[in-house]
């Protein structure tokens, strides 16, 4: 199969989901900084989530750089990836709305879970499906990032109860380690140019 359409529509989705969030951010009736400042909150969460969704668009970008075929399984394992992202929008402004109270947290949370577990699977999918001297199993290696980002979520799910600002850190920590693509793809692809 030919993976052009899979990042073309990968592409698109990943689009509407940005615009979504910044559609959601509703334009204060006031002209006051102290208008401006209740939206804070809100922002604050667009910001994380749109670092987010530009982090799982980056890394999809160099995932499917590093692979020469996909199959059925791929098609699907993207596609929970999608949902998965799709999930963002509304859970970024339901937490920022309300202030970051800690039901919010926790579901924010649950979804930036889902999304790591969905690109997990699908670097998982990806890896089953080509060789092992294939650029993609020599660029993933030893997964430490992705293995250390799951538990750092659970542990985030964890405080989201008791103290949903410090979850709010550590999903933000998380997304500063991923901030920069796979430099470990970017090397394998590199090397054979």
């Amino acid at each position: 199969m030919n993976k052009s359409r899979l990042e073309a529509f990968s592409d698109g989705v990943i689009a509407i989901i940005i615009t979504i969030m910044v559609l959601e951010i509703k334009v204060p009736h006031e002209v006051t900084f102290e208008a401006l400042y209740k939206l804070l909150p809100v922002f604050l969460s667009y910001i994380m989530s749109f670092i987010y969704v530009g982090i799982y668009w980056n890394n999809h970008h160099h995932l499917f750089q590093s692979v020469k075929r996909i199959d059925g399984r791929v098609l699907w394992s993207n596609l929970f990836l999608l949902f998965s992202l799709s999930l963002i929008p509304f859970a970024s402004g339901w937490m920022g709305e309300n202030e970051f109270q800690s039901l919010t947290v926790v579901v924010y949370g649950i979804v930036l879970l889902f999304c790591a577990l969905a690109y997990y699977a699908l670097t998982l999918t990806l890896l089953k499906n080509h060789s092992l001297d294939s650029t993609i199993h020599k660029a993933i290696g030893n997964k430490f990032k992705e293995r250390i980002s799951l538990v750092s979520y659970a542990l985030g799910l964890l405080f989201s109860f008791w103290a949903p600002l410090l979850s709010v850190a550590i999903y933000a920590i998380i997304a500063l380690l991923w901030i920069y693509p796979d430099k470990r793809i970017e090397k394998q692809i590199t090397a054979q140019d």
